[in-house]
């Protein structure tokens, strides 16, 4: 719920709004194969100790002569693929796992095989290093990133007519404003890039000096190191054509699927698995090969919790809610109103969402001042925090890779003067520019905004060093409250509340996603000012991207966002709804719904406290009060395909352990991104008004003699 990712992107749970990263374990694996299986103990325990000393004898290329063409050119190509991806994640259920082993492993493949080709004709005049694949990696990820921080799935498009209309307030012009692609694209230019030159100048402090963690960033770096040694090489290959087997199925069965899909309820998406019944309340399996992969990455603990906050919604609460249709709720109500069983749908969902966001808000919050204190105030070695070593970077105690890094890190500084131009300068565009795009976002609401959102990026960034959690949704929701409270209801509070949002989140977003590059690059020997630069130019590229995709979707499938269709966009309604809970209060909520809300808040707030109480092993046994949000709105077809996904890895890896670990990222990536591609050219027959030629739909026995009569009387 806030990608993922991180997704981030890198998000602590669900997060579109719900980001998973499963990079650490398949990382580690990687590295232990490559160790394990090619080197002699001494050897093994040589590679181990010191990654430098096997790279000892390759040449580190200049910054600028990692920034090659073929980087950005495959960066590219893939950002265009991984931005299709995320985009119909975002759309459909909010989850997205992370990317980032796809995009290491498709990036090393594509110029490993271009440099290859060269090398062959004698054309060669660059080898391909492993600064150039971190490179490769960043810009990528930060392309694809963009479709999460841009808010297409969430506040962006919570903004349109078309959410608005399934929202408790009345529809005044004043907080509408539906998506064009001039101002999307001129919105995520002005906002996008202030939060990489807000952590700039503390890139030192937070890799060299306090030497954070950065788990995702760490992971990373050893997948791309791992991929540049012979053996590891050897792997990627088998691992790509593994990607390439299921990322053909996957395409094809999404081909297969359309033929089916001639009207409303429709094609294998609506096969009633479980029965009817079941069906009707939203229990089935929708043969989606994107959400089997989705599921075949994620820890097991996500998809249960889905499960189980399926089973609690759809299985118990709404069936009786329903029962109470007259007394709670108007009985003409629609089920899709706000004002009857949907409300308890989508405010639930949001009280544990803000719940779950305020419990880890606090703690990490907590975690990332206590550190900072102890960074201060204690210099020796051993300290509370699993922050590294400490010391100077110059003491002889550091490892020789750490010396070599360390080295390498302060050669190519970027001047902090850069830095705090590149800020101020896009501010002051940014505070003239937003209010001419939302007038309801006034100049001094932006200048707030900016005046904190440097502290709040640096508590991101190290927050996320400590913990591999980006918090930057929930700084957004925190935006979305005080400047809507802020405007009032009569002023546009509702849009300026959602425009403030996509303001903050995409600062404290792209801060931490930096930080995680430049320990990536770190570890890699990559320049920060490659690093940097690689950022800047996959933002950029994010910004035209992300809208463009967008809007193919806007206008291929006309019912996106409403619900029930292919592309309902959940969490759009949600933070619209949670933008007028800000402005105007509780008063348009159902009966009992308050009462159910506080209960649900407190509940989640109660689960993480004692996640956090009975330690590690037994917490892999209590549901993610997050995960379990997520289908209180949408259904659990979902949350079926993942947890299918999660069975099949869990006896692929009873089976063969040492396959299931190597290649069960790489099989997962290719179901997704074989599924994700296919909205291209299934957008371009929708545009083109190529319509499918059968409707495949079940029917009950009752229904079916009735057509039956009606087409043969």
């Amino acid at each position: 719920m806030d990608r993922s990712n991180s997704t981030n992107r890198r998000e602590p749970y669900p997060s579109t709004e719900y980001s998973t990263n499963n990079t650490n374990s398949q990382v580690d694996f990687l590295t232990k194969k490559t160790n394990e299986s090619h080197l002699e103990p001494e050897q093994e325990e040589e590679s181990t100790q010191s990654v430098e000393r096997i790279f000892e004898s390759k040449e580190v290329p200049t910054w600028q002569s990692q920034l090659t063409f073929r980087a950005f050119f495959v960066s590219f190509v893939l950002g265009i693929l991984f931005t299709f991806i995320v985009m119909k994640l975002n759309l459909t259920t909010g989850i997205i796992p992370s990317l980032n082993v796809s995009a290491g492993l498709l990036g090393f493949f594509f110029v490993k095989t271009w440099t290859k080709f060269l090398e062959k004709s004698g054309w060669l005049k660059q080898p391909f290093t492993r600064q150039e694949n971190t490179v490769i990696q960043t810009c990528v990820v930060a392309t694809s990133g963009i479709a999460f921080s841009g808010g297409f799935g969430s506040y962006l498009f919570g903004m349109s007519e078309v959410i608005a209309k399934q929202s408790n307030e009345d529809n005044a012009a004043d907080n509408i404003k539906n998506p064009s692609l001039g101002w999307m694209i001129s919105f995520l230019f002005v906002v996008s890039f202030l939060g990489l030159f807000s952590v700039v100048p503390l890139r030192k402090i937070m890799i060299i000096d306090f030497k954070l963690v950065y788990p995702s960033g760490t992971a990373t770096a050893h997948l791309i190191n791992s991929f540049h040694t012979p053996q590891g090489a050897k792997l990627a290959k088998k691992q790509v054509k593994a990607l390439g087997k299921f990322f053909s199925f996957s395409f094809l069965w999404g081909f297969f699927q359309w033929f089916f899909t001639a009207g409303d309820g429709c094609g294998f998406v609506n096969f009633p698995t479980f029965g009817l019944k079941a069906y009707e309340n939203r229990f089935y399996f929708d043969f989606s090969a994107t959400y089997v992969g989705v599921g075949m990455i994620c820890p097991y603990l996500i998809n249960i919790s889905l499960l189980v906050g399926a089973i609690l919604s759809w299985g118990i609460m709404w069936p009786l809610i329903q029962d109470r249709k007259g007394h709670w709720y108007p009985a003409n109500q629609s089920a899709s109103s706000l004002h009857g069983i949907q409300g308890y749908r989508v405010f639930i969902a949001i009280a544990m969402i803000l719940g779950d966001g305020l419990y880890n808000f606090c703690k990490v919050l907590g975690r990332t001042l206590y550190g900072i204190y102890f960074q201060i105030r204690e210099k020796r070695a051993g300290s509370v925090l699993p922050v590294g070593a400490r010391g100077s970077p110059t003491e002889p105690s550091l490892s020789y890779d750490d010396q070599i890094r360390t080295e390498l890190f302060l050669k190519d500084q970027i001047p902090t003067w850069v830095a705090i131009a590149g800020y101020v300068s896009i501010a002051i565009v940014s505070t003239v520019t937003l209010p001419h795009i939302f007038h309801q976002l006034k100049w001094y609401y932006i200048v707030v905004i900016y005046i904190f959102a440097p502290i709040l990026a640096f508590c991101n960034a190290y927050g996320c060093g400590l913990t591999d959690w980006s918090l930057a949704s929930t700084y957004g929701k925190l935006a979305i409250f005080t400047i809507g409270a802020w405007a009032g209801a009569a002023h546009g509070g509702v849009l300026a509340g959602l425009a403030a949002c996509g303001v903050m989140m995409n600062i404290v977003s792209t801060a931490s996603d930096l930080t995680q590059d430049f320990k990536t690059g770190y570890m890699t020997l990559a320049s920060p000012r490659s690093m940097f630069i690689s950022q800047i130019i996959g933002t950029a590229m994010g910004c035209v991207i992300s809208p463009c995709v967008f809007w193919l979707f806007y206008k291929a499938f006309h019912d996106l966002g409403v619900p029930g269709s292919e592309y309902p966009a959940p969490y759009a309604l949600v933070y619209r709804n949670m933008s007028i809970l800000g402005v105007e209060g509780f008063s348009a909520l159902p009966k009992n719904c308050l009462t159910l809300c506080y209960v649900f808040f407190l509940g989640a707030i109660a689960i993480n406290a004692l996640r956090d109480a009975v330690g590690k092993n037994k917490a892999k046994y209590i549901p993610l009060p997050m995960a379990m949000a997520i289908p209180f709105y949408l259904g659990s077809y979902f949350a079926i395909d993942m947890c299918l996904g999660s069975l099949i890895l869990f006896v692929w890896t009873k089976i063969d352990k040492v396959k299931a670990d190597a290649f069960g990222p790489a099989v997962a990536s290719g179901l997704i991104c074989g599924d994700g591609i296919w909205t291209l050219p299934s957008s371009i027959l929708a545009l083109a008004g190529v319509n499918p030629p059968i409707c495949m739909k079940f029917l009950s026995r009752k229904d079916n003699i009735r057509v039956d009569g009606f087409i043969n009387p």
